[in-house]
């Protein structure tokens, strides 16, 4: 069995950051439930007070004269309430990676190693945008690379993509599916306006950015999927499939499939939910 470092294109989290990071921000936002029914103090009998003795009884003394209004007093004279304008919501990094900590549960030390740290909106806004385009964004990642090296067996003279080089993957999977659909969803919604100012700055300014979501997604959902083991090569500079369908595939469908069939398999399910409640609630 041979090993070695994998080039930068044989990095499929990047996959995985475009649909996280919105994970991230429900997690972050999501209203908190309500907090427990406090139970109420027994009622302890007191004992019944003394009789009071009788006193005088005095005629009520007469209203205060009504006061009218003069011709000059009316009801726009008053003045109107002040309103309070709700406070605005906290998409800092700081904010929306210490959210995530707190509900991570099991996952908290992963979550906590994987996320990176700065221009999150901007980063996922940026990595979903190249996925539309068939492109890839490698200098805005969501998440940083597994630790484990890429690595392929040698058998009959030829090269295969190692199982263990999926497994890498497997956390990042585990926490994407982690988050509920529907809160994911509704956060989105809810910072859309951050979000859609963002997109355009870098892309169509006008064009809904919820068109650019679903097109990132569907694109991804076109990946073929394949049998393993997947036979590659090396040029002395990348990794490169053996099988030139694959190979012209585009880098987002090729990061995609080195991820795995399981793990592809598991993040196809989740981009389908996504792609379901977008358009149940009328965002495309």
């Amino acid at each position: 069995m041979s090993e070695t470092s994998e080039n930068r294109s044989f990095t499929p989290y990047l996959i995985i950051a475009a649909v996280l990071l919105v994970g991230v921000l429900a997690v972050a936002f999501w209203p908190s439930p309500e907090a427990p029914p406090v139970e109420p103090e027994p009622v302890v009998a007191l004992p019944e007070p003394e009789p009071e003795p009788e006193q005088e009884v005095f005629a009520p003394a007469p209203p205060p004269p009504v006061l009218e209004l003069e011709a000059t007093d009316t009801v726009d004279d008053l003045p109107e309430p002040m309103e309070i304008e709700p406070e605005p919501l906290d998409t800092s990094d700081i904010a929306v990676r210490n959210a995530l900590m707190d509900i991570s549960g099991s996952e908290q030390e992963e979550a906590n190693r994987i996320l990176v740290s700065d221009s999150l909106l901007q980063r996922f806004v940026v990595t979903t945008t190249n996925l539309a385009d068939h492109e890839m964004a490698p200098n805005h990642q969501l998440l940083t690379p597994p630790q484990q090296s890429f690595r392929v067996y040698s058998q009959a003279g030829k090269q295969w993509i190692d199982a263990a080089s999926y497994k890498r993957y497997t956390s990042y999977v585990n926490l994407l599916e982690g988050f509920d659909t529907d809160a994911l969803l509704a956060l989105y919604q809810t910072y859309k306006q951050d979000i859609q100012a963002k997109y355009d700055e870098i892309g169509d300014p006008g064009r809904d950015f919820d068109r650019v979501f679903v097109q990132a997604i569907d694109h991804l959902l076109d990946t073929p999927e394949v049998p393993v083991p997947v036979e590659v090569y090396t040029d002395s500079v990348m990794y490169k499939y053996a099988d030139e369908r694959l190979q012209n595939l585009d880098e987002p469908q090729k990061q995609l499939l080195r991820t795995g069939p399981d793990n592809m398999r598991r993040i196809k399910a989740k981009l389908r939910e996504l792609k379901v409640q977008l358009l149940a609630n009328g965002s495309n």
